[in-house]
């Protein structure tokens, strides 16, 4: 009986002593590692108080203009949509 009391002991010490080793390498990730949420969160955060510059477009430069789009949709005259062309007429084809 007490052979068995001390392989279960030995077995027990044993368990322990292997659960030490489980977590050695805290803080030796990477540097970078989570980066790309930092980024992330970054770019999701409003600048409460934002700059312009002083030549640039500022909110609201433009209201006039939105007025009189709202204007002519609710009276259901919207202006007709303008294509544009991306390239000068010529065109391009492979070896013939």
């Amino acid at each position: 009986m007490s052979f068995n009391r001390a392989v279960i002991l030995a077995f027990g010490c044993g368990a322990l002593a292997a659960c030490n080793t489980a977590k050695t390498h805290i803080g030796d990730e990477d540097p970078f590692l989570g980066e790309a949420v930092k980024y992330n969160a970054a770019v999701h955060t409003i600048n409460p108080a934002p700059v312009y510059a002083e030549q640039g477009a500022q909110p609201g430069d433009n209201g006039d203009k939105g007025a009189q789009a709202v204007k002519r949709y609710r009276t259901d005259k919207v202006k007709e949509v303008q294509t544009m062309g991306t390239t000068s007429g010529t065109t391009g084809s492979g070896p013939q």
